[in-house]
C-alpha cells in the first residue's frame, strides 16, 4: 500500500510540473513505473496512456483560456512528424549510448535557450513580408518567420525522432523562439501536440496487448487531476518563471539520461541516484 501511495504521489507531482511548462514527462513516468516493479513494456504503455490523459486535461484548461493555437499546432505537427520519421529511420546509424548522449545534449540546449530573454509584447515582423505567416490564438497574434521556423522545426523533429521521444521537451522552445509564440500559448499548444503523439504511441503499445487497465486507469485519474492543477498553475505563473522551471526540469532529465548512458555502458557501476 505504501508503494502505491508513493508512486501515485510521484506521478501526480510529475503531471503538475510537466503540464505547467508544456512538457510531456513520459520519460519520468516510465522510470517511476519501472522502478515500482512494473514490466518495461507495460510501463511504457501505461506511461503513454497517463501522458495522454494529463495532456488532454491540461489542453482543456488552456483552450478555455484561449491559450491554444490550433493553426500553429497543425503547422508544427506536420513538419515535426515528417522529419521525426526520417530521424527514426536514420537512428540505426548511431549506438544506443550515442543516442542517449545526443538526447541529453538536446535537453541541455533546449533548457539553455529558454533562458534567452524574449519580449512577448511586440512582434516587429510585417505581415506583407515574404515568408511570414500570421496565426491567432484568442487575443494573441503570432507572426511566424518561415525562413527560421521551418528549418528549426525540421531539425527538432529529426532529433526527437532519432532518439525515440515525442519531442515534448523541445516543442515549447521551438514555438517561443522560432515561432514567436507567447509562453502560455506555447505551453497550451504543446499540450495538444503531446496528447496526439502520446495517443498514437499508446495505441501502438495497446495493440500489442501491453495495456493493463487495473494499473493504468487509477493512475490516469491522478494525472487528469494533475493536468488540471498544472494547467491552472501555469496560467497564473509569469512566463519568466515558467521558462526557468522548463530549463531546470530539462537539465534534471539530461542528468538522468547521462547517468543512465554511463551505467548501461559500464563506465559507472552504480547510479548514485538509486
Amino acid at each position: 500500500m505504501a508503494r502505491e501511495l508513493i508512486v501515485g504521489l510521484l506521478i501526480f507531482t510529475v503531471a503538475v510540473l510537466m503540464t505547467m511548462v508544456g512538457k510531456g514527462g513520459g520519460n519520468f513516468y516510465v522510470v517511476i513505473l519501472a522502478m515500482a516493479g512494473i514490466p518495461m513494456y507495460e510501463a511504457a504503455t501505461t506511461g503513454q496512456f497517463i501522458l495522454f490523459t494529463a495532456s488532454i486535461a491540461a489542453m482543456v484548461v488552456f483552450q478555455k483560456n484561449k491559450s491554444v493555437s490550433w493553426h500553429l499546432a497543425l503547422f508544427i505537427g506536420i513538419f515535426a512528424s515528417l522529419s521525426a520519421m526520417a530521424g527514426g529511420y536514420f537512428s540505426h546509424m548511431f549506438s544506443g549510448f550515442t543516442l542517449k548522449m545526443i538526447f541529453a545534449g538536446m535537453l541541455f540546449l533546449a533548457g539553455l535557450v529558454m533562458l534567452i530573454p524574449v519580449s512577448e509584447k511586440k512582434n516587429k515582423l510585417e505581415d506583407s513580408r515574404f515568408g511570414v505567416i500570421t496565426f491567432t490564438s484568442g487575443p494573441n497574434v503570432i507572426k511566424v518567420n518561415l525562413w527560421i521556423a521551418v528549418p528549426v522545426t525540421v531539425l527538432t523533429g529529426f532529433g526527437a525522432g532519432m532518439v525515440g521521444v515525442s519531442g515534448g521537451s523541445f516543442l515549447v522552445p521551438l514555438m517561443v523562439l522560432a515561432c514567436g509564440a507567447p509562453m502560455h500559448v506555447a505551453v497550451g499548444t504543446a499540450s495538444t501536440l503531446i496528447a496526439a503523439t502520446s495517443f498514437m504511441g499508446f495505441s501502438g503499445h495497446a495493440l500489442r496487448g501491453d495495456f493493463n487497465p487495473k494499473v493504468a486507469v487509477p493512475l490516469a485519474v491522478i494525472t487528469i487531476i494533475g493536468g488540471i492543477v498544472g494547467g491552472k498553475f501555469s496560467l497564473k505563473t509569469k512566463p519568466k518563471y515558467l521558462k526557468q522551471l522548463f530549463a531546470y526540469t530539462n537539465w534534471i532529465a539530461a542528468a538522468f539520461m547521462v547517468i543512465n548512458a554511463l551505467y548501461t555502458k559500464g563506465i559507472i557501476t552504480k547510479p548514485f541516484l538509486f
